[in-house]
């Protein structure tokens, strides 16, 4: 640490490697106190959460997954397209890290982990935002790692902590960190509405993205007009509209508002999707009774605030981590087939029945557990 020690203040390492995860880091180095300043090491993809926040530090790295491992053979695929070309130069840099920081925090998967336990760092603040407790939990392979490299550990459940307190890690389960990092934005949903119902669109942040929209678009379409809600889409920074448009016969319109966060909207005279920047998901949310979703954190952060899901399972999804985060969700997400009278079908149900959307609402907020995680992490990191 002599560069921190040298500049006279403190320095923190932040790695991520997904968007959702890039999302939470950024969150956290926007709270951090004066004094303290903090670069942001996205594994994957360009780090776009970070832009304005903090300096973005070693090499990009793109996946033909994107890190997404909810989809079959995505890690096959990778290999193929020459991903492991990505790995030795992500060692390298670590390794050339060793030292510099005060802090190294680690939030995503054990990916992270495991990268800087090969390459000597040790004391490591570790935010799990991957395994939910619900299914499995931490195998042995796993425990060693953490106890080798981590210092303290942020969990998303009880049992997950509980797992490693008993080989003697300091492990904690403090809330749910996604449920303190909804982003918000400027853009005023509620200013939109019109109808008495109102739908918020997820459909992702990867190359699948603009498919689940056309279905998602398909099925809003066969629905009758006295039920039609006021639709609502949450662009991911990499997503192109685009494309979207193109996908479902819709034409961008221009954008009135002069609203930061303003997408303008896709329209064909009959359906209309208001559309924001990612980073106002939380206004949309709000505004909003239902969501279509096929993103991850973005599902869980839904979820919490009591919006029913419903996603549709697609044929190249890896069931296994679908069934386990779907033990966690419960009847809060439902799952229908990736086919639009389904999902058409599935939503008809949810905008008609008020009972069963207050039912839903609050099996997602029980399941997912609320904030304070937030306050626990910078407590620990800043101590």
């Amino acid at each position: 640490m002599v560069e921190a020690e040298a500049s006279g203040c403190r320095r923190f390492l932040f790695i991520s490697n997904g968007h959702g995860e890039d999302s939470i880091a950024a969150a956290i180095v926007a709270r951090l106190p004066k004094g303290i300043e903090a670069d942001a090491y996205p594994m994957i993809g360009a780090g776009n959460a970070y832009a304005g926040v903090c300096a973005v530090v070693g090499p990009r790295a793109t996946l033909a997954s994107e890190g997404w491992r909810n989809v079959k053979g995505s890690l096959r695929r990778d290999i193929a397209t020459g991903g492991l070309a990505t790995v030795p130069p992500a060692l390298r840099f670590l390794r050339r890290m060793r030292g510099r920081y005060d802090r190294v925090v680690v939030v995503g998967d054990m990916v992270g982990v495991l990268a800087c336990q090969l390459t000597g760092h040790r004391d490591l603040y570790y935010l799990d935002v991957y395994k939910t407790g619900a299914a499995r939990l931490y195998s042995a392979p796993e425990r060693w790692a953490i106890k080798h490299a981590c210092k303290t550990v942020f969990c998303r459940s009880d049992n997950l902590a509980q797992s490693l307190t008993q080989i003697g890690v300091d492990a904690r389960s403090a809330g749910n960190i996604m449920m303190d990092t909804i982003p918000h934005g400027g853009y005023d949903a509620m200013a939109r509405r019109s109808r008495p119902m109102a739908v918020t669109l997820l459909p992702g942040s990867r190359a699948l993205t603009a498919e689940s929209f056309a279905l998602q678009v398909e099925a809003l379409r066969m629905l009758r007009t006295d039920l039609r809600p006021d639709v609502f889409l949450a662009v991911a920074g990499s997503i192109s509209v685009d494309e979207l448009a193109r996908q479902t016969g819709l034409k961008r319109t221009a954008m009135l508002s002069v609203e930061p966060s303003d997408l303008g909207e896709l329209s064909d005279g009959d359906l209309t999707i208001h559309m924001a920047r990612g980073g106002a998901m939380g206004n949309l949310l709000e505004a909003s009774d239902i969501v279509l979703s096929q993103a991850g954190t973005a599902t869980v952060q839904a979820l919490g605030l009591g919006k029913p899901a419903i996603t549709f399972v697609n044929p190249r999804d890896r069931r296994s981590r679908f069934n386990d985060e779907q033990m966690l969700f419960g009847e809060a997400r439902m799952v229908v087939p990736a086919d639009a009278p389904a999902i058409a079908t599935a939503l008809r149900t949810l905008l008609e029945n008020e009972d069963e959307r207050r039912r839903l609402a609050n099996i997602g907020r029980q399941r997912i557990g609320g904030p304070g995680a937030m306050a626990a992490i910078l407590d620990a990191l800043v101590a």
